[in-house]
């Protein structure tokens, strides 16, 4: 009966299989495989969920039959958004140049006019972008996919009376400050601009610029280039900011007037005083709490920074340093140690088991818990120490390695889901709070999680206990 039921269906899926074709659908530079029994392109395309668009081109024609070497392909339409005076249209184009589809939409560029590539400056004769699925889809075209965006921007032109020369500029950007930046025509603090650099470019808009004198300001050991109209220099230094203090001077004098290019020199004398602060780090010290249960802490205090300060006084002449030294220093605040009390009290507790025994274990330590056995201990089988633990054991179910530092090795424990075994064994990753569960090689287990482990009296001598455990690996809280 079972072999009349495993040829029954062996004819089953051979009759299946049999009446379906291989279709290579190759979409643009990616390609994917179908098995299909439709006869035109129209339907094996439907079959396969692949969706297209009216500008796209598929050979051969939809209506048509599966070709006998089951080729097809699909030459996507590049989807654009195509912004022009004033009006957004989306479409689908079969184009490669940028020009190619301002043709194609009557769209005709004038001298000083730019056009925008998804939002980059670019020429006409650009390369539109080649069109794909998006990342991580298969070969299928996504219908969703992002679009490419074009836009053309007009320019106007403006009239520039730059101190009585007068010329045209032809501009697309939005403002005249910006669009005297872009004819390369600069703009001083100190000059006049009739109107406003922040004006909307405007067709027909006029600019006046009345230029201001050049001048340098020597100071504080930098220069200043500036412009200015002002008459003097006292009134050059209050336009820039500069203020002389003290027996600070000027050369030439304060009541000079302005000429092109001049050049003032202030003169500093002062005295610098610099406070310096170093942070005054605080210590972390471990103290044993008798009252305190064993893996129990408590910060008894908390650690806090000190600061420390140095105040240096820098004596200057003519803007040249000529001396500097510490004039004190002091303990602002002392830091403060980090005290954590941990506990040193072993209390023996009951464990019942699953199969009823109950056992007394004197600490409960959570640990990661993975799977070795022989053969994935890192030795050949023709090594001499092959399947034998550290404490010359065979290595099997019920012996675990550990870390020493956390689990005494020769203690007995009890792992719930394993049972109870041996601490006979080390490991090279087996480090800080981590066990790995022995087992028979053609039995192996897979473990890989954190499970609290009881260590099971006897309670060993306090020297051999490891008061503080390591704090490595940490335990990642997940939230279900």
């Amino acid at each position: 009966m079972l072999a009349f039921v495993a040829c029954a269906l062996a004819g089953m899926i051979y009759l299946f299989v049999a009446g379906r074709e291989r279709v290579t659908i190759r979409i643009n530079e990616q390609e994917t495989t179908i098995w299909t029994r439709q006869q035109t392109v129209r339907d094996a395309l439907v079959e396969a969920g692949i969706m297209w668009n009216a500008e796209d081109i598929v050979r051969p024609a939809l209506h048509e039959p599966i070709p006998a070497d089951g080729n097809i392909s699909i030459r996507l339409a590049t989807p654009i958004v195509l912004t022009a005076d004033g009006s957004v249209r989306e479409r689908r184009t079969q184009a490669t140049l940028i020009q190619q589809v301002l043709k194609e939409n009557n769209i005709t560029l004038k001298p000083h006019d730019q056009v925008f590539l998804d939002g980059r400056l670019v020429r006409a004769d650009a390369s539109l972008p080649r069109f794909a699925a998006s990342a991580g889809e298969p070969a299928l075209f996504a219908p969703g996919s992002g679009a490419v965006h074009i836009s053309v921007t007009r320019a106007l032109p403006i009239t520039v009376n730059d101190n009585g020369t007068i010329s045209t500029l032809f501009t697309t950007e939005n403002t005249l400050g910006t669009a005297l930046a872009r004819a390369g025509v600069q703009v001083y603090v100190g000059d006049s601009v009739t109107p406003d650099l922040t004006t909307p470019v405007t067709t027909g808009a006029s600019i006046f610029i009345r230029r201001s004198r050049p001048a340098l300001i020597t100071v504080d050991g930098k220069t200043i280039r500036t412009r200015t109209r002002a008459k003097t220099l006292d009134d050059l230094l209050e336009q820039e900011g500069v203020k002389l203090e003290g027996k600070d001077y000027a050369v030439p004098p304060l009541t000079s007037p302005v000429v092109d290019y001049v050049n003032v020199s202030i003169t500093r004398v002062r005295e610098e005083f610099i406070t310096e602060t170093e942070q005054l780090t605080f210590k972390t010290l471990w103290q044993p709490n008798s009252e305190l249960e064993l893996d129990q802490r408590l910060v008894a205090q908390t650690g806090q920074k000190g600061e420390k300060h140095r105040l240096f006084k820098s004596v200057f002449e003519n803007g040249k340093l000529i001396s500097t030294g510490l004039e004190r220093e002091w303990i602002e605040t002392p830091p403060q140690d980090h005290i954590i009390n941990y506990g040193t009290k072993v209390v023996v507790r009951e464990l019942t088991l699953p199969d009823g025994k109950v056992v007394q274990y004197w600490r409960k330590v959570r640990l990661l818990a993975t799977a070795y056995s022989a053969a994935t201990s890192g030795k050949t089988r023709d090594h001499p120490q092959y399947g034998r633990t550290r404490l010359g054991l065979q290595a099997g179910r019920g012996i675990v390695a550990v870390d020493p530092r956390v689990v005494n090795l020769g203690s007995t424990l009890y792992v719930p889901g394993y049972g109870e075994a041996l601490a006979g064994d080390t490991g090279g990753r087996i480090k800080g709070k981590r066990i790995d569960l022995g087992f028979p090689e053609d039995a192996i287990e897979d473990w890989y999680r954190w499970v609290d482990v009881y260590l099971l009296t006897p309670v060993p001598p306090q020297s051999q206990i490891t008061q503080v455990l390591p704090d490595t690996p940490v335990e990642r809280k997940t939230n279900r």
